[in-house]
């Protein structure tokens, strides 16, 4: 008989490490489910064993609270690593988790749960420009990855560039662990949080302290100041930096020798698990002047989906702080939703409120500017993955494509292996529309024969949000 659990949470970072631990304390049996074998999602990144960083408090912030966290949790839940989700979908107040587990030969496995925390974090956003594709040019996240959780250092000689306050630690990470960093080049102003005192507060020691340990390595950081194309033959060598003006356009250029480009614009919550289930969504701030999707949820971090709750980075970008209070949140409501005693908490409500603001205030201080598009030659790939240049995208506007789907039909970019979470939100920038993830009824890359092999759940009763009606002639088939 087909266990079926309290709550099914997906996603093993702050948010989903704090929610499922929040739920097992209240008397929920909880099954946590990650993809990477360690836990810690993007921010608490583990060395591999083996691995010992001198200090490794230096590069993750909290990582003490989080471990005890962890610790306490695997005695409490189910905790399955190394395992992906590639589908979910509810029917009769059970959601099916479906999955592949193993680190090699992965073996598919479903899990049922009478509910849901979402919790899958988001990942970096990038923005094209001549040169991006070469070797030695990385995003941020990509950078701060290879230094937290493999303890190496992508170049000696670096450049940091983009938006936000997260160039602050990549740049400072890398400078102590011996990488020469050039410049920190910030395509808004530095101090863009300067006109909320308020709010920045609470994080000005934490940046002073990124900005002072960039100092003691003699680190420039400049404001409106972008990198607009990298070159060399067969791997970086160096890099265009233009100083910007408002919007982002180039107003003067000049020429800086390196190795290695980590470049960052924010990040793009993922959201493929709550689109599976027709989760609402609302626009964010985040990503341009009309804002990108993320999860609507309620003051409990309850989706429009009975059952489904969302946590973290996929209801609005905000950091591990936020992220770790909105999984208390979301655990609490679920254990109270499911009938266990569960007093209401203002504190963590105020918490999560001052946090949200804070996080809504870096979005307003560090937007995305139109001008980057000046940046681009006919012969830029914006998609990397199909190769598709500018000069196609246009070219597919020219035969009448108004929309990214249309432009995806045509040229392409999107069909490659990361269908889209690279290329996505320039693609829809380009053609004038607001940028949203596709709906798609696979998250994760699955083999065919196990695609093949899925047994129907629901042959008789309700189907699965989104599946096709069958013919009175043909049995019931999955999506």
């Amino acid at each position: 008989m087909t266990r079926i659990h309290d709550l099914a949470v997906v996603g093993a970072g702050p948010a989903g490490v704090a929610g499922a631990l929040t739920a097992a304390l209240a008397g929920l049996d909880v099954v946590l489910v990650d993809g990477s074998g360690r836990p810690g999602g993007q921010y608490f990144r583990h060395p591999a064993e083996g691995f010992h960083a001198a200090r490794p408090g230096a590069l993750h912030h909290g990582l003490d609270r989080f471990t005890r966290q962890w610790e306490t949790l695997r005695e409490r839940a189910e905790v399955l690593l190394s395992t992906r989700v590639w589908a979910v979908e509810r029917a009769d107040g059970v959601i099916t988790v479906r999955c592949l587990e193993g680190d090699r030969e992965e073996r598919p496995r479903t899990v049922t749960a009478r509910g849901l925390l979402v919790a899958t974090g988001a990942h970096d956003r990038p923005l094209p420009f001549p040169g991006w594709d070469l070797p030695g040019v990385l995003t941020a996240g990509g950078a701060q990855a290879l230094l937290k959780g493999d303890l190496v250092l992508a170049g000696r000689r670096v450049v940091v560039a983009g938006t936000g306050p997260f160039l602050l630690p990549v740049a400072a990470g890398l400078a102590d662990a011996g990488a020469r960093v050039l410049g920190v080049h910030e395509a808004n102003r530095r101090f863009g949080l300067a006109r909320h005192p308020l709010l920045a507060a609470g994080r000005a020691a934490e940046a002073l302290g990124y900005v002072a340990r960039l100092a003691r390595h003699r680190v420039p950081y400049r404001g409106r100041e972008a990198v607009i194309a990298a070159h060399g033959e067969t791997a970086l060598t160096h890099v265009t930096v233009a100083s910007l003006d408002p919007a982002w356009r180039p107003l003067s250029t000049r020429t800086v020798e390196c190795d290695t480009l980590a470049c960052g614009y924010g990040f793009v919550p993922q959201l493929d698990l709550p689109l599976q289930l027709d989760c609402a969504t609302r626009r964010d701030p985040d990503g341009g002047p009309d804002g990108g999707p993320v999860v609507a949820v309620d003051a409990g971090m309850r989706t429009s989906v009975p059952g489904v709750y969302a946590a973290g980075e996929a209801t609005g970008v905000g950091g591990a702080a936020l992220a770790e209070v909105e999984g208390r949140i979301a655990g609490r409501a679920a254990a109270a939703d499911l009938g266990r005693p569960t007093p209401p908490d203002p504190a963590l409500s105020r918490r999560r409120d001052r946090l949200a603001a804070f996080a809504r205030a870096l979005q307003g201080a560090y937007p995305l500017r139109p001008g980057w598009q000046d940046w681009l030659r006919d012969d830029t790939l914006v998609c990397r993955c199909e190769e598709v240049p500018l000069s196609a995208i246009r070219e597919a506007q020219a035969m009448g494509a108004v929309d990214a789907r249309s432009v995806k039909l045509l040229a392409r970019p999107g069909m490659g292996w990361c269908q889209g979470r690279m290329c996505g939100h320039a693609v829809a920038c380009l053609v004038g529309e607001d940028p949203a993830p596709p709906r798609r009824p696979i998250a994760q890359p699955v083999r065919l024969g196990d695609l093949a092999a899925r047994t129907p759940t629901f042959p008789d009763g309700p189907k699965p949000s989104g599946s096709v009606p069958p013919r009175k002639d043909e049995a019931w088939r999955p999506g």
